[in-house]
């Protein structure tokens, strides 16, 4: 048997040499916010099927400052995960192809940006009935 000692390369903190991965581990930790808000939603399912006393305790609990600074926070961790993920779809998709010419990575972009636009109105309108 050898006395070598094999080389172990040094792994700690690799991806915070380097700003594309420290973008994307920036846009996967927004899922803990989602995580996270997900169970706020469902712990109110629950207190909403315990009874109205129940869902008006949960109701309470979301006026607190800290659930309202988590749900700012939630929020904008949502939209820089938007921004970051309609970002990279065209550099991940396969090319597309328009009459022939190429399709431009600002166009992917802007008309995912504009159909979520028209589906966040739309959805406003059908919850406010407008």
């Amino acid at each position: 048997m050898s006395k070598r000692r094999p080389y172990v390369r040094p792994m700690d903190g690799w991806w915070l040499k380097n700003p594309y991965y420290v973008r994307y581990m920036s846009r996967e930790a927004t899922s803990l916010f989602v995580g996270v808000y997900a169970l706020i939603l469902l712990a109110g399912m629950v207190s909403l099927a315990c009874g109205e006393t129940a869902y008006n305790n949960w109701l309470m609990a979301m006026t607190n400052p800290v659930s309202i600074g988590f749900h700012l926070a939630a929020l904008a961790a949502a939209i820089y995960h938007t921004i970051t993920w309609f970002a990279v779809a065209p550099k991940v998709m396969p090319a597309l192809f328009l009459a022939g010419k190429r399709v431009p990575d600002i166009a992917i972009t802007t008309t995912q940006y504009a159909i979520a636009v028209v589906l966040y109105l739309g959805l406003f309108c059908m919850v406010w009935r407008v």
